[in-house]
């Protein structure tokens, strides 16, 4: 498999659309339905340098210093969002807390943490659901918990769907979410009859034609379809390269076993990147000798 299916950090179309303290506000609002007073400060936080393949945290801020939001735009469903968000949140937290106030004797607050991921994707999804990181645990019968059951470590992640036709009243108090929405929803439809480039170009010639996301789509111009053609093609083209492997696995299980011709592509695609659930649904390896191969 060629190593160009990683790449280095690069912004994505959502995380330069939600750029700025005022939109972010507004989203955020949006999301929470409540108006976030206009001098409430938001600080963007965004760690530049998670290089995780089709993975990358779209946005992490402050608001007045109270809660860290992390917000993630995904175009697949990944049950390991909260697993990827506990690595990412300890991150956070070690670039805004001082350090040497964690060893002094009075308790040092730290932001309340939130988490949120913006779907849309094109498998149906409810409108809104909940991940949970206590789902990835593995199995502790025999252990003994504490007596109200409640674990000593849970994360959740709010999943909300953001296609047209889902949670209207959140879109409708973000102009810029639902811009977003729009875009995003009229490249999965022509992609249905055209090669993605064409329909990235074609959707973004629609939402121009419409007053829709205008001045940012203007501003940024070409660099907004280079962005879109990479961020919708770069899982695909993981999985086909995967495919390939797994094509050329076939003809060399017949002399060295099927089984481990199969490890040795889940590997690779896990050196290169590859989402986990894309490696499962080409090698039909169960999640548990996956993680193991790591």
């Amino acid at each position: 498999m060629n190593s160009n299916v990683n790449r280095k950090h690069k912004n994505s179309v959502f995380s330069v659309l939600f750029s700025t303290p005022e939109i972010l506000r507004e989203l955020y609002s949006a999301i929470e339905g409540i108006d976030i007073p206009q001098d409430a400060i938001v600080n963007i936080n965004t760690l530049s340098d998670a290089l995780y393949m089709n993975q990358i945290n779209d946005l992490s801020f402050t608001i007045d210093d109270r809660i860290v939001v992390l917000a993630e735009h995904q175009s697949t469903l990944n049950e390991n969002v909260p697993v990827r968000l506990l690595m990412y949140i300890g991150r956070v937290y070690e670039n805004i807390v001082n350090r040497e106030k964690l060893y002094q004797k009075k308790l040092e607050k730290i932001p309340t943490p939130e988490f949120i991921v913006l779907y849309n994707g094109k498998k149906p999804c409810p409108d809104f659901q909940e991940l949970r990181l206590s789902t990835a645990f593995k199995d502790i019968c025999g252990l003994k918990l504490s007596e109200d059951g409640v674990l000593p470590l849970e994360l959740v992640v709010q999943v909300y769907n953001i296609n047209h036709g889902h949670n209207k009243e959140i879109l409708g108090r973000s102009k810029n979410l639902t811009g977003y929405s729009i875009l995003i929803g009229k490249i999965n439809e022509y992609s249905e009859n055209l090669p993605i480039e064409e329909a990235v170009t074609n959707a973004v010639k629609y939402c121009l034609e419409y007053g829709i996301l205008t001045e940012f789509l203007k501003r940024h111009g070409s660099e907004v379809v280079n962005m879109l053609f990479e961020e919708i093609t770069i899982e695909e083209i993981a999985e086909i390269r995967a495919r390939e492997a797994a094509e050329e696995a076939r003809t060399e299980g017949l002399s060295q076993g099927l089984d481990e011709a199969y490890r040795n592509v889940a590997r690779n695609s896990l050196s290169e990147g590859v989402p986990i659930e894309i490696i499962q649904k080409i090698t039909g390896l169960d999640m548990e000798t996956i993680q193991s191969l790591k």
